[in-house]
C-alpha cells in the first residue's frame, strides 16, 4: 500500500526531479508535486511525495528528516489527510 509523504523546508529551486531522485532510493515514486502559489506561480517551500510502500516511505521519514538538501534542513514526515468539508459555506439559520 502506498503512503504520502509531506516534505518542507525545501529550496525554492528544487524539482519535482530532484524530489523523484532524492526519494527513489528508498523504493519506487509514484509522484512528487511541489506546492506552487498561484499568483506568482513559485514553489511555496513544501511539497508531496507518494512512495509505493509504507516501508519504503518509514525509512525515507527516518533518514530524510532533518537532513540537509539544497542547502536546507528538510522536514520529512507522513501526510495528513485533510478531511473533506461538505459544507460549502454561505448563509445559515
Amino acid at each position: 500500500m502506498s503512503k504520502k509523504l509531506y516534505v518542507g523546508n525545501l529550496n525554492y529551486n528544487t524539482t519535482e526531479n530532484d524530489l523523484i531522485e532524492l526519494f527513489g532510493q528508498f523504493g519506487t515514486v509514484n509522484s512528487a508535486s511541489i506546492i506552487m502559489d498561484r499568483e506568482t506561480n513559485r514553489s511555496k517551500g513544501f511539497a508531496f511525495v507518494e512512495l509505493d510502500s509504507e516501508e519504503a516511505a518509514d525509512a525515507a521519514i527516518a533518514q530524510l528528516n532533518g537532513q540537509e538538501f539544497l542547502n536546507r534542513n528538510l522536514r520529512v514526515n507522513e501526510a495528513i489527510s485533510k478531511p473533506r468539508n461538505n459544507n460549502r459555506g454561505g448563509y445559515r439559520r
